[in-house]
């Protein structure tokens, strides 16, 4: 079975998109984009691409399109795409509880950056910010923060750390003052947090912030 126009301008549309903006749109933006108001319908032309085996979604994923296929590995202006995995969410203002294990991905969510967004792809992954802590490092509450895994970290990088004890994660400029670790909001109504060095384990560095501009209705 073929597209019809209207899922063919829905597709070109989100291959252009991916490769000019290096993410997937939006429900709304696509809409936005063909002349549909109701996402509903944007839905539906949607699963008939999936079907026809041109994209991958996630549904419970703002963005959770991934094109594949022949448009895959060459989008407009021979972008190639590189595919980091959404690991949950990440406590921007006061930590939030994870499970034991720490950062447990979640089957099947990634995000699709196209290569030169991200020259070096060795130990990425991605997490969303629940909080406003980070703000006046211009990251808000349901950004994507991608991170590169390392367990040091210099004093003022942003990282993401775990805390063994409290069994919580959290996103925080890190500093190191004698016997204490600092972990500095980047919002000036929060006070920081203090903790012992044994108890504190960085798991990442924010290397790239992707604004969530728009998102999906509940």
């Amino acid at each position: 079975m073929g597209l019809s126009e209207r899922q063919q301008r829905i597709y070109e549309f989100i291959t252009k998109f991916m490769g000019e903006k290096g993410r997937p749109p939006t429900i709304r933006e696509i809409g936005a984009k063909v002349g549909i108001t109701s996402t509903s319908v944007v839905n539906y032309n949607l699963n008939i691409l999936v079907r026809e085996g041109l994209i991958q979604r996630e549904k419970e994923v703002s963005r959770g399109l991934r094109v594949i296929g022949a448009n895959a590995k060459s989008m407009v202006g021979g972008a190639s795409f590189v595919q980091i995995p959404l690991l949950g969410k990440i406590a921007a203002g006061h930590p939030i509880p994870v499970p034991d294990a720490g950062l447990a991905p979640l089957d099947g969510e990634v995000l699709s950056l196209t290569r030169d967004l991200i020259p070096d792809q060795e130990g990425l992954f991605a997490l969303e910010v629940k909080g406003n802590s980070m703000i006046d490092a211009l990251i808000n509450d349901g950004d994507i923060v991608v991170m590169k895994k390392q367990e040091t970290a210099q004093n003022g990088d942003m990282v993401a750390v775990w805390l063994k004890d409290e069994k919580e994660t959290t996103l925080k400029r890190l500093y190191r003052e004698r016997s204490r670790i600092r972990l500095q909001p980047m919002n000036p109504t929060m006070k920081p947090f203090y903790a012992d060095p044994r108890n504190v384990e960085v798991q990442g560095k924010v290397v790239l912030v992707i604004r969530q501009l728009q998102k999906l209705p509940a």
